[in-house]
C-alpha cells in the first residue's frame, strides 16, 4: 500500500497550461485489433497526460500503438486473435510557424494536406503479410515515417535508463544541452572530408603497382609498341594472305577471262568489231536507227574492255614475290603471339596497351602523387583538428553550466544535496570529434565522485534520466515526451517530486506518461485508465478519460483501495490543484 499522507506538492505546476509553448500536440489516438485493443481511442490534452490501470491491463499495448506509429517493425503477432488487421492512426497539429524543418520535409516529399496545412495524419495497417504506411494520406516506407516521427516525438522507457550510463550518450546529452549541432555538423563534414582523402590515398596505393611489376608492364608496353599494331590490322592481314596463297589460281582465272574478253582470237572485242562492220549497212537504210545501235554496240564494248583491264590489274596486285609472303605470314605469327599473350583479341591487347601505360605512368609519377595526397591529406587533417578543437572548446565552457542544470533537477527528486561533474579525457579521432566524457555524480556531501555507470540503483538512474531530461527539454525541439513508467524503482517524497517534474515538463511540451504511481499520477492535467474485461468469452482491453469522481476510485486503487485510500486520494487531488492555482 503506498502511502503518501505527508507529500507535500508545493512546487507542482500544473495550471495555467501554457499551451502556446506547444509546438506540436497529438491530439487523438486510435487503436483497432492490436494485442488485446479491439477498439479504443483516446484524445489527449495539451500538457500532461497520465496513463494508469493494473499491471497487464494493456498500457503496454498502447506504447507499443505509439512505436508502430513512430516507425518500429510491425510483428504480425501483434494482430488481435480473429482480426485479418491492425490499423493505428493518429492526428498531430502544428502550431503556426513551428518546427520549419519538419515542414519543409513534409513539403520536399509532397505531404502537406491541402485542406489541413497544420495537421499531420499518421496511419499504419498491419496485415499477417505486409505492412502499409500512410501521411496526410499518402503512402510513405518506414524511413520517412521514422524521420517525421523523430522530430515530434521523443519516447522514453524505464528500460532505457541504463542509456544514459554509456559515456557515448552522455556527450550527446552535452552537445544538446550547449547547442552544439551546428559545430558537431562541421567536424563530421571535415572527418568525412579527411576520410575520403584517406581513402582515395589507400586506393592510390594498392593499385600502384611494385617496382618489379612495373618492369614486367614496361616490357609488355614495349613489346606491344614495338609490334606497332592496329585495330583490325589482323584481319586485313588474314585476308590478304588468302588471296595470296591462292595468287596463282587467281592469276590463271583472271587470265582466262581476259583472253575470252579481250586478248584472245576469237575474244568478245573481237566480235564487237565484227558486228560494228555489219551494223554499217543499216546505215544506208536507216541511220538514225543505225547510230543508235552503234553507240550502244560501242558502249557494251568499252564495258568489257574496262572489266577487262579492271581483271588485269587485279591480276598484277595479286602476284607477290615470295619474300613478301614470308614477311607477310611472320607478321600473322607475332600477332598471334599478341593475342596469345595480352588477348584473346587485338582489341583486348590495344586495350591492354592503354593500360599498361597508366600503370606505368602512376608508377613513374608516384612519388608526386604521394606529395599531392600528403598535402591534401595534411591540410584536411589541419581543419579536421580546428573544427574539432572549437567544438571542444565549447563543450568545455558549456560543461559548468549543465552540471549545474542537472544538479539542480535532480535536487528537486530527493537528492538534497546531489553535484555532478563532467571529465573530459581524449577519444579516438572521429566524426564527434576528439572528447570523450564521463558524467560523474554525487548523491550526498563527503561522498566521492563515482561515474553515473557505477551507480547500482535503478531508482537513482530513473531520477537522473528524468533530470536529463528535464534539462533538455528547455533546448530540444522535439515537443511531445512520452514516458513509460520512468517512475518504476522510486516511490514517497521522491514520487512526488517526479510527478513535478513531469507536470512542470507539461507547461512547454506535451508529455505522456505511463505510471503506476498515485503521487504521479495526481499531477496530471488529464488522466486516462486502461482495464481490461471479458466478453464473448475473450479478454478485451479498453482506455477511458478519467473525471473527477473516477479519477479519486482510480488513485484511491493504486493506494490500495479502501474508505482511508478514497479520502486519501481526494486530498492528493485537492492538495495538487490548489498547489498548481498557487503558481
Amino acid at each position: 500500500m503506498v502511502r503518501g499522507g505527508d507529500v507535500s506538492f508545493k512546487n507542482i505546476y500544473i495550471f495555467p497550461v501554457r499551451t502556446e509553448h506547444v509546438l506540436i500536440m497529438l491530439n487523438w489516438l486510435s487503436v483497432q485489433n492490436l494485442a488485446i485493443v479491439e477498439e479504443a481511442e483516446i484524445e489527449f490534452g495539451p500538457s500532461f497526460n497520465v496513463i494508469t490501470g493494473e499491471t497487464g491491463a494493456g498500457k503496454s499495448v498502447i506504447m507499443g500503438a505509439l512505436g508502430l506509429l513512430l516507425g518500429n517493425r510491425a510483428d504480425k503477432s501483434a494482430i488481435r486473435t480473429g482480426a485479418d488487421h491492425c490499423e493505428i492512426s493518429a492526428g498531430f497539429t502544428l502550431a503556426p510557424g513551428a518546427l520549419p524543418k519538419l515542414r519543409a520535409f513534409l513539403e520536399e516529399n509532397a505531404l502537406v494536406s491541402e485542406d489541413e496545412p497544420d495537421s499531420i495524419l499518421v496511419r499504419r495497417v498491419i496485415t499477417h503479410s505486409s505492412s502499409r504506411n500512410f501521411v496526410n494520406g499518402s503512402a510513405v516506407n518506414l524511413n520517412v515515417l521514422r524521420a517525421i516521427a523523430s522530430a515530434m516525438v521523443d519516447v522514453h522507457a524505464a528500460n532505457e535508463n541504463a542509456a544514459i550510463l554509456d559515456p557515448a550518450n552522455q556527450l550527446d546529452v552535452l552537445d544538446r544541452f550547449a547547442g552544439l549541432q551546428k559545430e558537431l555538423a562541421a567536424v563530421r563534414q571535415c572527418w568525412d572530408d579527411l576520410a575520403a582523402v584517406r581513402r582515395e590515398k589507400d586506393a592510390f596505393a594498392a593499385t600502384l603497382p611494385s617496382p618489379e611489376e612495373a618492369a614486367r608492364l614496361r616490357r609488355d608496353c614495349e613489346e606491344i609498341e614495338r609490334a606497332d599494331v592496329h585495330a583490325g590490322e589482323d584481319d586485313e592481314l588474314t585476308a590478304r594472305h588468302d588471296l595470296a596463297a591462292n595468287s596463282r589460281s587467281v592469276i590463271e582465272l583472271a587470265s582466262q577471262v581476259c583472253g575470252g574478253l579481250t586478248d584472245g582470237e576469237d575474244s568478245i572485242s573481237q566480235r564487237f568489231a565484227e558486228c560494228r562492220r555489219i551494223l554499217r549497212g543499216l546505215e544506208r537504210i536507216e541511220p538514225m536507227k543505225a547510230e543508235e545501235f552503234l553507240n550502244a554496240l560501242d558502249g557494251a564494248k568499252e564495258a568489257v574492255d574496262d572489266l577487262s583491264s579492271e581483271l588485269a590489274s587485279f591480276a598484277s596486285e595479286v602476284e607477290i614475290d615470295e619474300q613478301e609472303f614470308q614477311e607477310m605470314e611472320e607478321r600473322m605469327r607475332l600477332l598471334q603471339t599478341l593475342k596469345r599473350r595480352y588477348g584473346p583479341t587485338l582489341d583486348d591487347v590495344l586495350a591492354h596497351l592503354d593500360r599498361v601505360r597508366e600503370r606505368v605512368a602512376a608508377f613513374d609519377d608516384a612519388e608526386l602523387r604521394r606529395k599531392e595526397f600528403e598535402k591534401r591529406e595534411a591540410e584536411a587533417y589541419r581543419k579536421y583538428q580546428t573544427a574539432a578543437a572549437s567544438l571542444s572548446e565549447k563543450r568545455k565552457a558549456a560543461a559548468g553550466k549543465l552540471e549545474d542544470a542537472l544538479s539542480k533537477e535532480t535536487r528537486k527528486l530527493g537528492f538534497l544535496k546531489a553535484a555532478y561533474q563532467l571529465e573530459f579525457s581524449a577519444a579516438k579521432e572521429g566524426p564527434l570529434g576528439t572528447d570523450a566524457v564521463t558524467f560523474l555524480f554525487s548523491a550526498n556531501p563527503g561522498v566521492p565522485m563515482i561515474p553515473l555507470r557505477d551507480v547500482a540503483s535503478s531508482g537513482e538512474v530513473a531520477r537522473v534520466m528524468l533530470a536529463v531530461k528535464t534539462v533538455l527539454a528547455a533546448v530540444d525541439e522535439i515537443p511531445i515526451l512520452v514516458f513509460d513508467e520512468i517512475d518504476a524503482n522510486i516511490g514517497g517524497e521522491t514520487a512526488c517530486r517526479v510527478g513535478e517534474e513531469l507536470a512542470q515538463l507539461g507547461r512547454y511540451k506535451q508529455i505522456i506518461s505511463i505510471s503506476h504511481l498515485a503521487q504521479v499520477a495526481v499531477c496530471a492535467d488529464t488522466h486516462f485508465r486502461v482495464a481490461k474485461h471479458v466478453s464473448g468469452g475473450r479478454t478485451l482491453s479498453g482506455i477511458r478519460k478519467l473525471d473527477d469522481a473516477a479519477r479519486v476510485k482510480e488513485i484511491a486503487r493504486m493506494l490500495g483501495g479502501g474508505e482511508s485510500a478514497s479520502a486519501h486520494a481526494e486530498n492528493m487531488l485537492k492538495q495538487a490543484k490548489k498547489a498548481g492555482k498557487k503558481k
